[in-house]
Protein backbone atom coordinates (compact mmCIF):
# COMPACT_ATOMS: atom_id res chain seq x y z
CA UNK A 1 0.00 0.00 0.00
CA UNK A 2 1.36 3.32 -1.04
CA UNK A 3 2.14 5.45 2.52
CA UNK A 4 0.40 8.33 1.68
CA UNK A 5 -3.28 8.38 3.42
CA UNK A 6 -6.60 6.88 1.20
CA UNK A 7 -7.88 10.46 -0.66
CA UNK A 8 -10.81 11.90 2.22
CA UNK A 9 -10.58 15.35 2.07
CA UNK A 10 -13.65 16.66 0.53
CA UNK A 11 -15.19 18.04 3.99
CA UNK A 12 -15.71 21.72 4.21
CA UNK A 13 -14.44 23.36 7.32
CA UNK A 14 -16.53 22.93 10.19
CA UNK A 15 -18.25 20.10 8.75
CA UNK A 16 -16.70 17.89 11.14
CA UNK A 17 -18.21 18.76 14.37
CA UNK A 18 -20.99 15.84 14.07
CA UNK A 19 -18.47 13.20 13.50
CA UNK A 20 -16.23 13.95 15.96
CA UNK A 21 -17.54 14.85 19.19
CA UNK A 22 -15.12 13.03 21.47
CA UNK A 23 -11.17 13.04 21.12
CA UNK A 24 -10.75 9.56 20.92
CA UNK A 25 -12.86 9.20 17.62
CA UNK A 26 -9.69 10.84 15.95
CA UNK A 27 -7.75 8.02 16.43
CA UNK A 28 -10.20 5.75 15.22
CA UNK A 29 -10.30 7.52 11.78
CA UNK A 30 -6.82 8.35 11.34
CA UNK A 31 -6.48 4.62 12.32
CA UNK A 32 -9.00 3.50 9.50
CA UNK A 33 -7.01 5.69 6.96
CA UNK A 34 -3.80 4.76 7.28
CA UNK A 35 -1.97 1.90 6.12
CA UNK A 36 0.42 0.16 9.21
CA UNK A 37 3.76 2.18 8.57
CA UNK A 38 2.22 5.53 8.54
CA UNK A 39 0.15 4.56 11.87
CA UNK A 40 3.46 3.26 13.71
CA UNK A 41 5.20 6.30 12.68
CA UNK A 42 2.31 8.01 15.29
CA UNK A 43 2.05 5.43 18.15
CA UNK A 44 5.77 4.16 18.16
CA UNK A 45 8.87 5.01 20.02
CA UNK A 46 11.91 4.34 20.78
CA UNK A 47 13.06 0.72 21.62
CA UNK A 48 10.97 -0.87 24.37
CA UNK A 49 8.58 2.45 24.07
CA UNK A 50 9.45 2.66 28.27
CA UNK A 51 9.77 7.15 28.06
CA UNK A 52 6.95 6.91 25.48
CA UNK A 53 4.79 5.23 28.39
CA UNK A 54 5.91 7.24 31.46
CA UNK A 55 5.11 10.16 29.67
CA UNK A 56 1.57 8.74 30.61
CA UNK A 57 2.19 7.75 34.20
CA UNK A 58 3.76 11.37 34.76
CA UNK A 59 0.33 12.62 34.10
CA UNK A 60 -1.92 9.94 35.37
CA UNK A 61 0.19 10.13 38.33
CA UNK A 62 -1.05 14.14 39.49
CA UNK A 63 -4.95 14.29 40.70
CA UNK A 64 -6.45 17.62 41.24
CA UNK A 65 -7.30 19.59 44.21
CA UNK A 66 -10.57 21.70 43.53
CA UNK A 67 -12.30 24.61 45.20
CA UNK A 68 -15.69 25.21 44.80
CA UNK A 69 -18.18 27.87 45.87
CA UNK A 70 -16.92 30.36 43.44
CA UNK A 71 -18.09 31.89 40.02
CA UNK A 72 -17.01 30.28 37.39
CA UNK A 73 -20.02 31.12 35.22
CA UNK A 74 -17.18 32.72 32.73
CA UNK A 75 -13.93 30.93 32.08
CA UNK A 76 -11.67 32.18 29.71
CA UNK A 77 -8.99 29.60 28.68
CA UNK A 78 -7.05 31.98 26.67
CA UNK A 79 -3.61 33.69 27.63
CA UNK A 80 -0.69 35.89 25.92
CA UNK A 81 2.26 34.46 24.28
CA UNK A 82 4.55 36.10 21.83
CA UNK A 83 2.95 38.97 21.90
CA UNK A 84 -0.31 37.23 20.68
CA UNK A 85 -3.72 36.12 21.87
CA UNK A 86 -3.96 32.56 21.82
CA UNK A 87 -7.51 30.65 22.57
CA UNK A 88 -5.55 28.18 24.50
CA UNK A 89 -1.82 27.90 26.09
CA UNK A 90 -1.35 25.12 23.22
CA UNK A 91 1.23 24.91 20.15
CA UNK A 92 0.99 22.06 17.81
CA UNK A 93 4.54 20.43 18.08
CA UNK A 94 7.12 19.62 15.41
CA UNK A 95 6.45 16.73 14.17
CA UNK A 96 7.91 15.42 10.50
CA UNK A 97 7.11 13.90 7.72
CA UNK A 98 3.34 15.21 8.32
CA UNK A 99 2.99 14.62 4.37
CA UNK A 100 2.11 10.85 5.28
CA UNK A 101 -1.02 12.17 6.98
CA UNK A 102 -2.75 14.84 4.39
CA UNK A 103 -1.38 15.76 1.28
CA UNK A 104 -1.36 19.64 2.73
CA UNK A 105 1.41 18.29 5.26
CA UNK A 106 2.39 21.38 7.70
CA UNK A 107 0.78 23.97 5.73
CA UNK A 108 -2.91 22.20 6.40
CA UNK A 109 -1.52 22.05 10.74
CA UNK A 110 -0.82 25.79 10.39
CA UNK A 111 -3.82 26.78 8.69
CA UNK A 112 -5.83 24.61 10.99
CA UNK A 113 -4.26 26.04 13.82
CA UNK A 114 -4.28 29.75 12.69
CA UNK A 115 -8.05 29.53 12.20
CA UNK A 116 -8.35 28.18 15.71
CA UNK A 117 -6.21 30.96 17.51
CA UNK A 118 -3.10 28.50 18.73
CA UNK A 119 0.37 28.19 17.73
CA UNK A 120 2.15 25.65 15.37
CA UNK A 121 5.63 24.72 15.43
CA UNK A 122 7.16 23.65 11.78
CA UNK A 123 9.65 21.03 11.85
CA UNK A 124 12.78 21.39 9.18
CA UNK A 125 11.82 18.01 8.20
CA UNK A 126 8.33 18.54 7.15
CA UNK A 127 6.48 19.54 3.89
CA UNK A 128 6.17 21.88 2.26
CA UNK A 129 8.57 24.00 3.90
CA UNK A 130 9.19 26.81 5.84
CA UNK A 131 8.51 29.76 3.51
CA UNK A 132 5.44 27.93 1.43
CA UNK A 133 3.80 27.12 5.50
CA UNK A 134 4.12 31.26 5.83
CA UNK A 135 2.50 32.10 2.41
CA UNK A 136 -0.32 28.93 3.22
CA UNK A 137 -1.27 30.36 6.98
CA UNK A 138 0.27 33.96 6.89
CA UNK A 139 -1.66 35.22 10.39
CA UNK A 140 -1.28 32.29 11.92
CA UNK A 141 1.29 32.35 15.41
CA UNK A 142 4.22 30.53 13.57
CA UNK A 143 6.89 28.71 14.86
CA UNK A 144 10.50 27.36 13.50
CA UNK A 145 12.33 24.40 14.65
CA UNK A 146 15.17 23.54 13.20
CA UNK A 147 17.32 20.02 12.84
CA UNK A 148 21.25 21.09 11.84
CA UNK A 149 22.71 19.39 8.98
CA UNK A 150 25.24 21.67 8.23
CA UNK A 151 27.47 24.48 8.85
CA UNK A 152 27.68 27.36 10.74
CA UNK A 153 26.28 28.56 7.51
CA UNK A 154 23.37 26.62 6.92
CA UNK A 155 22.25 27.49 10.18
CA UNK A 156 22.19 31.22 9.93
CA UNK A 157 20.51 30.75 6.43
CA UNK A 158 17.45 29.15 8.33
CA UNK A 159 17.44 31.59 10.70
CA UNK A 160 17.52 34.53 8.22
CA UNK A 161 14.96 32.63 6.15
CA UNK A 162 12.42 32.27 9.38
CA UNK A 163 12.79 36.21 10.22
CA UNK A 164 12.03 37.25 6.56
CA UNK A 165 9.34 34.82 6.69
CA UNK A 166 7.76 36.59 10.50
CA UNK A 167 7.83 33.49 12.41
CA UNK A 168 7.58 34.52 15.85
CA UNK A 169 10.21 32.40 17.03
CA UNK A 170 13.47 29.95 16.43
CA UNK A 171 13.64 26.58 17.96
CA UNK A 172 16.82 24.68 17.98
CA UNK A 173 16.23 20.67 18.98
CA UNK A 174 19.09 19.17 20.42
CA UNK A 175 18.06 15.96 21.81
CA UNK A 176 18.90 14.38 18.31
CA UNK A 177 22.46 13.66 18.40
CA UNK A 178 22.09 10.44 17.49
CA UNK A 179 18.86 8.80 15.61
CA UNK A 180 16.96 6.43 17.88
CA UNK A 181 16.16 2.42 17.16
CA UNK A 182 12.82 2.54 16.31
CA UNK A 183 12.14 -0.92 16.54
CA UNK A 184 8.48 -1.14 15.22
CA UNK A 185 10.08 -0.02 12.00
CA UNK A 186 13.07 -2.51 11.94
CA UNK A 187 11.33 -5.75 13.06
CA UNK A 188 9.08 -4.74 9.64
CA UNK A 189 12.77 -3.79 7.96
CA UNK A 190 11.33 -0.82 6.67
CA UNK A 191 12.98 2.62 6.04
CA UNK A 192 10.69 5.76 5.87
CA UNK A 193 11.45 7.47 2.70
CA UNK A 194 12.36 10.70 4.63
CA UNK A 195 14.76 8.50 6.27
CA UNK A 196 16.09 7.68 3.16
CA UNK A 197 16.48 11.31 1.82
CA UNK A 198 18.47 12.57 5.51
CA UNK A 199 21.85 14.09 5.31
CA UNK A 200 23.93 15.81 7.06
CA UNK A 201 23.53 13.67 10.55
CA UNK A 202 27.28 14.58 11.77
CA UNK A 203 26.63 17.77 12.10
CA UNK A 204 23.67 17.37 14.45
CA UNK A 205 25.62 14.51 16.29
CA UNK A 206 28.24 17.49 17.03
CA UNK A 207 26.23 19.97 17.94
CA UNK A 208 27.22 22.44 20.64
CA UNK A 209 26.55 25.28 22.81
CA UNK A 210 28.68 27.49 20.42
CA UNK A 211 25.85 26.99 17.69
CA UNK A 212 23.40 28.52 20.41
CA UNK A 213 25.87 31.43 20.89
CA UNK A 214 25.89 31.88 17.57
CA UNK A 215 22.18 32.34 17.02
CA UNK A 216 22.23 35.04 19.86
CA UNK A 217 24.87 36.50 19.03
CA UNK A 218 23.72 37.56 15.74
CA UNK A 219 19.62 37.53 15.53
CA UNK A 220 17.16 39.18 17.84
CA UNK A 221 14.33 36.42 16.71
CA UNK A 222 13.47 34.79 20.40
CA UNK A 223 15.33 31.61 20.63
CA UNK A 224 13.84 28.01 21.85
CA UNK A 225 16.39 25.12 23.16
CA UNK A 226 13.94 22.03 22.56
CA UNK A 227 14.55 18.72 24.23
CA UNK A 228 16.19 20.38 27.37
CA UNK A 229 15.57 17.63 30.50
CA UNK A 230 17.74 18.33 33.04
CA UNK A 231 17.79 21.52 35.67
CA UNK A 232 21.89 21.71 34.50
CA UNK A 233 21.32 22.42 31.32
CA UNK A 234 18.32 24.93 31.76
CA UNK A 235 21.10 26.83 33.79
CA UNK A 236 23.60 26.98 30.93
CA UNK A 237 20.29 28.08 28.47
CA UNK A 238 19.32 30.67 30.96
CA UNK A 239 23.61 31.69 30.89
CA UNK A 240 23.13 32.01 26.83
CA UNK A 241 20.36 33.97 27.18
CA UNK A 242 17.56 31.65 25.42
CA UNK A 243 14.42 32.55 26.08
CA UNK A 244 12.54 29.43 25.64
CA UNK A 245 13.17 26.14 27.59
CA UNK A 246 11.29 23.59 25.64
CA UNK A 247 10.92 20.36 27.71
CA UNK A 248 10.67 17.49 25.74
CA UNK A 249 11.90 13.90 25.60
CA UNK A 250 10.52 13.76 21.89
CA UNK A 251 7.16 11.99 23.13
CA UNK A 252 9.57 9.12 24.13
CA UNK A 253 11.03 8.75 20.30
CA UNK A 254 14.61 9.34 21.13
CA UNK A 255 16.22 8.05 24.98
CA UNK A 256 14.52 4.63 26.26
CA UNK A 257 14.12 4.60 29.40
CA UNK A 258 14.16 8.37 29.81
CA UNK A 259 11.63 10.49 32.91
CA UNK A 260 8.40 11.54 31.92
CA UNK A 261 8.40 15.01 30.41
CA UNK A 262 6.11 16.32 33.90
CA UNK A 263 8.57 14.61 36.06
CA UNK A 264 10.81 16.77 34.36
CA UNK A 265 9.21 19.81 34.59
CA UNK A 266 8.68 20.97 38.44
CA UNK A 267 12.83 20.62 38.13
CA UNK A 268 13.02 23.01 35.08
CA UNK A 269 10.20 25.65 36.56
CA UNK A 270 12.40 25.12 40.04
CA UNK A 271 15.86 25.99 37.93
CA UNK A 272 14.53 28.61 35.78
CA UNK A 273 12.94 30.30 38.54
CA UNK A 274 10.85 33.09 35.92
CA UNK A 275 14.24 33.97 33.95
CA UNK A 276 12.59 31.93 31.04
CA UNK A 277 9.50 30.73 29.25
CA UNK A 278 8.97 27.30 29.01
CA UNK A 279 7.06 25.11 26.75
CA UNK A 280 6.64 21.23 27.41
CA UNK A 281 5.34 17.94 25.43
CA UNK A 282 5.13 14.43 25.64
CA UNK A 283 1.93 12.75 26.30
CA UNK A 284 -0.47 15.68 26.54
CA UNK A 285 -3.67 14.58 24.43
CA UNK A 286 -6.34 16.21 26.94
CA UNK A 287 -7.73 18.82 28.45
CA UNK A 288 -6.94 17.74 31.73
CA UNK A 289 -3.32 17.68 30.60
CA UNK A 290 -3.17 21.10 29.64
CA UNK A 291 -4.55 22.51 32.81
CA UNK A 292 -1.91 20.27 35.06
CA UNK A 293 1.52 21.30 32.62
CA UNK A 294 0.27 25.02 33.15
CA UNK A 295 -0.72 24.13 37.15
CA UNK A 296 3.16 22.89 37.12
CA UNK A 297 4.63 26.28 35.53
CA UNK A 298 4.50 26.05 31.41
CA UNK A 299 3.70 28.62 29.49
CA UNK A 300 2.42 26.59 26.30
CA UNK A 301 1.75 23.17 26.01
CA UNK A 302 2.50 21.35 22.79
CA UNK A 303 0.41 18.32 20.88
CA UNK A 304 2.39 15.81 19.23
CA UNK A 305 0.05 12.64 18.75
CA UNK A 306 -3.40 14.32 18.85
CA UNK A 307 -1.99 16.61 15.89
CA UNK A 308 -1.14 13.59 13.87
CA UNK A 309 -4.42 11.99 14.60
CA UNK A 310 -6.38 14.70 13.91
CA UNK A 311 -4.72 15.29 10.34
CA UNK A 312 -4.35 12.30 9.04
CA UNK A 313 -8.45 11.48 10.60
CA UNK A 314 -10.00 14.85 8.69
CA UNK A 315 -7.31 16.87 7.54
CA UNK A 316 -7.34 21.03 8.19
CA UNK A 317 -10.12 20.57 9.09
CA UNK A 318 -9.52 17.55 11.39
CA UNK A 319 -7.12 20.23 13.15
CA UNK A 320 -9.80 22.63 13.70
CA UNK A 321 -11.92 20.46 15.48
CA UNK A 322 -9.60 18.65 18.09
CA UNK A 323 -8.95 22.01 19.20
CA UNK A 324 -12.49 22.95 20.01
CA UNK A 325 -13.13 19.82 21.46
CA UNK A 326 -9.79 20.56 23.59
CA UNK A 327 -10.61 24.16 24.54
CA UNK A 328 -14.15 22.56 25.37
CA UNK A 329 -12.45 19.98 28.16
CA UNK A 330 -9.88 22.88 29.50
CA UNK A 331 -12.73 25.31 29.95
CA UNK A 332 -14.58 22.40 31.96
CA UNK A 333 -11.80 21.64 33.93
CA UNK A 334 -11.04 25.02 34.99
CA UNK A 335 -14.63 25.49 36.14
CA UNK A 336 -14.63 22.16 38.36
CA UNK A 337 -11.26 23.25 39.69
CA UNK A 338 -12.68 26.43 40.50
CA UNK A 339 -10.44 28.91 38.14
CA UNK A 340 -12.02 31.47 35.57
CA UNK A 341 -8.79 31.62 33.37
CA UNK A 342 -5.17 29.99 33.74
CA UNK A 343 -3.98 32.64 36.02
CA UNK A 344 -5.62 31.08 38.65
CA UNK A 345 -4.14 27.79 38.88
CA UNK A 346 -0.83 26.96 40.34
CA UNK A 347 0.56 23.77 42.01
CA UNK A 348 -1.89 24.18 44.82
CA UNK A 349 -4.49 22.38 42.61
CA UNK A 350 -2.52 19.60 42.09
CA UNK A 351 -1.77 16.81 44.26
CA UNK A 352 0.29 12.96 43.68
CA UNK A 353 -2.05 10.20 43.13
CA UNK A 354 -1.76 6.48 41.52
CA UNK A 355 -2.06 5.77 38.10
CA UNK A 356 -5.54 4.13 37.02
CA UNK A 357 -4.71 2.76 34.05
CA UNK A 358 -1.94 0.86 32.38
CA UNK A 359 -0.09 3.71 31.15
CA UNK A 360 0.03 3.55 27.21
CA UNK A 361 -0.19 5.48 24.29
CA UNK A 362 -3.60 5.49 23.64
CA UNK A 363 -4.65 5.50 28.06
CA UNK A 364 -5.90 8.65 27.91
CA UNK A 365 -8.72 7.29 26.25
CA UNK A 366 -10.18 4.65 27.83
CA UNK A 367 -13.12 4.41 25.96
CA UNK A 368 -12.02 4.32 22.47
CA UNK A 369 -13.93 1.40 21.52
CA UNK A 370 -16.86 3.01 22.20
CA UNK A 371 -18.54 3.70 18.66
CA UNK A 372 -21.50 6.33 18.41
CA UNK A 373 -24.78 5.48 18.41
CA UNK A 374 -26.48 5.97 15.11
CA UNK A 375 -29.91 7.13 15.16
Amino acid sequence: MNEAIRPTRNVELGASAEEFQNLHEFIRKARANLNQNAWDYIVGAAETETTMRRNRMALDEIAFRPRVLRNVAKVDASVERFGRKLRLPVMLAPVGALEIFDPGAAASVARGAGRFGAAHMLSSVSEPGLEKVAEAAPDALRIFQLYVRGDDAFVEDCVSRAVASNYAAFCLTVDTAHYSRRERDIAKRYVRASRLRATGGDFQKGLEWRTVKLIKDKYRIPLIIKGIATAEDAAIALDHGVEWIYVSNHGGRQLDHGRGAMHVLPEIVDAVKGRARIMVDGGFCRGSDVVKAIASGADIVGLGRMQCWALAAAGETGVYRMLELLEDEVVRTLGLLGATSFAEVNKSCLHPATTTNAPSVFSAFPLLEIEPYRY
